[in-house]
């Protein structure tokens, strides 16, 4: 495989994080979505342009930022794709309880 003519992703721990930067990254509707699709997903099966968000791929680039920022998400290079991972296990142990209420999605 080719060397990727982009440089890596910068990962936040979710130990380093805020409890506002988790709740702001969360409060977004994108993303927001992109969390829930990860959550059914697979770890390292969905690369970035296979979601279903009303957004361009800049503006998608900005909210997976965000994400990684929040130490929400993890992501790899895999040739020409970004492929993702939700980092459940972490932002629990960070957070307890919070992204289960996020995944629970409106109950009211």
């Amino acid at each position: 495989m080719a060397p990727s003519h982009r440089s890596a992703p910068e990962h936040t721990h979710p130990e380093d994080v805020p409890v506002q930067t988790a709740l702001a990254a969360l409060a977004d509707p994108v993303r927001l979505a992109l969390v829930r699709d990860l959550a059914d997903s697979a770890d390292w099966s969905r690369s970035c342009g296979s979601f279903d968000v009303p957004v361009g791929k800049a503006a998608l680039s900005h909210h997976f930022a965000v994400l990684r920022g929040a130490g929400l998400v993890e992501q790899r290079d895999e040739g020409p794709k970004r492929v993702n991972r939700l980092r459940r296990a972490e932002f629990e142990a960070r957070f307890p309880g919070l992204l289960a209420l996020v995944l629970q999605g409106d109950t009211d």
